[in-house]
């Protein structure tokens, strides 16, 4: 006999999936006291900039691609946009 499930079962991850534990374990400094705009030229937005890369860096080499490659966009539109135009050139 089955049994019922303990709670709900999320089915759209295409739209928003749960954080996993250690990205927000890396992201939380920077939601809380490191929230600097890394396009600022203040202290607080040179770290985030510099945060920014290091991430970019550890993205390529996971990825075996060169830091340069990797680009960060606001979400799926922009991501989406971006590819065409790239393939396009």
């Amino acid at each position: 006999m089955t049994q019922p499930l303990p709670g709900p079962v999320y089915l759209d991850h295409n739209a928003t999936t749960p954080v996993d534990p250690d990205v927000l374990a890396a992201m939380l400094p920077f939601l809380r006291e490191e929230f600097g705009n890394p396009s600022s030229s203040h202290p607080a937005g040179r770290r985030a900039r510099a945060a920014v890369e290091t991430a970019r860096a550890e993205v390529a080499a996971l990825i075996g691609a060169s830091p340069d490659e990797i680009v960060f966009t606001s979400g799926g539109t922009e991501s989406s946009n971006t590819a065409i135009r790239g393939a396009a050139v």
